[in-house]
């Protein structure tokens, strides 16, 4: 089968094309023929030198843990899925292997595409959105009427948080840069700060709840901006982060969580839910052929997407 490999740490221009043998499904796993995939930063984080102290990596390694398709083969303790499905699903992040023409993932962390959403689109949904449900929902509580800030909101993530926190009747303050600024008001952003003409998130305060996907500000600034009880969750695990997770409560009630995303295809099933009622859709920046998979990975490395980068393989 056709598929995009590195074979050694680095940048973009470490992806090649090769020729390798379709993976097959284990007891617990679905063969599925990859109609699309998409980029999220950890693809080409955990391919750069320092990402490798942290994760290390088996080269040749095929990149991508998004992906939608139609499943041609199960497992043999497979009950939930058959041939003919159409699914979208999140595998193992680091060895996903998604950038491929087939690809296998555990029957646990799929679900059945959303009906009203092309499939090639559906890939960019998993692990961008599963980040964002389960960051607003467990680890930051979120509840109808509360304040909401979202660093980041045009982001691969952070648009999905944007209509999620909104589908929660949360008030919702977007910071991005004003180019975006239009792309998240349409999501259903309440409020929108220019982080290119504006220091510091007062506006809309206090939060009750604070989801940066940036962490370049210092945590002081947020905790600022804080409600009394109010939550910061992030989805890098700083130093000062960890730090703060775990000594705050001794002197605050202020509450500050790190997100470590998790495939699970029931919180998929509430995704599509989100989707089948328009309550959520997908905002597809660029789409790029798994050929040009090198140059996907160096755009996103830009910083400057507004919404997700689809790679198409077999739509």
């Amino acid at each position: 089968m056709r598929a995009m490999q590195y074979h050694n740490a680095g940048g973009p221009d470490q992806i090649v094309a090769a020729e390798v043998p379709a993976p097959r499904p284990a007891a617990t796993q679905l063969l599925v023929k990859v109609a699309a995939s998409s980029v999220n930063p950890v693809d080409w984080k955990l391919r750069n030198t320092q990402s490798l102290v942290y994760r290390p990596v088996s080269f040749p390694s095929i990149p991508g843990a998004d992906l939608a398709g139609e499943v041609v083969e199960v497992g043999a303790r497979v009950t939930g899925f058959k041939p003919g499905d159409r699914i979208f699903a999140m595998a193992k992040v680091g060895s996903g292997a998604a950038s491929a023409e087939y690809a296998v993932v555990e029957e646990l962390a799929a679900a059945r595409a959303p009906a009203k959403l092309p499939l090639a689109e559906a890939a960019a949904i998993p692990l961008a959105g599963l980040t964002a449900l389960q960051s607003l929902r467990d680890l930051g509580g979120i509840a109808a009427g509360q304040r909401v800030l979202i660093v980041g909101a045009a982001g691969g993530v952070g648009h999905f948080a944007v209509q999620i926190a909104k589908s929660y009747g949360a008030h919702v303050t977007a910071v991005c840069s004003g180019r975006h600024a239009d792309l998240v008001r349409g999501l259903g952003a309440d409020a929108v700060i220019d982080r290119t003409q504006r220091r510091g998130f007062s506006g809309e305060q206090p939060y009750d709840l604070v989801f940066d996907l940036i962490v370049r500000a210092p945590l002081r600034e947020f905790l600022a901006v804080l409600a009394p009880a109010g939550v910061y969750v992030s989805t890098l695990p700083s130093i000062g982060r960890v730090s703060a997770a775990l000594l705050l409560p001794l002197v605050s009630r202020h509450r500050v969580r790190i997100t470590m995303v998790k495939a699970r295809g029931a919180d998929l099933e509430q995704l599509r839910a989100l989707c089948e009622s328009g309550k959520l859709r997908p905002v597809i920046d660029k789409s790029f052929p798994l050929s040009e998979l090198a140059a996907a990975h160096a755009y996103s490395q830009q910083g400057r997407a507004g919404g997700k980068i689809l790679i198409t393989i077999g739509a």
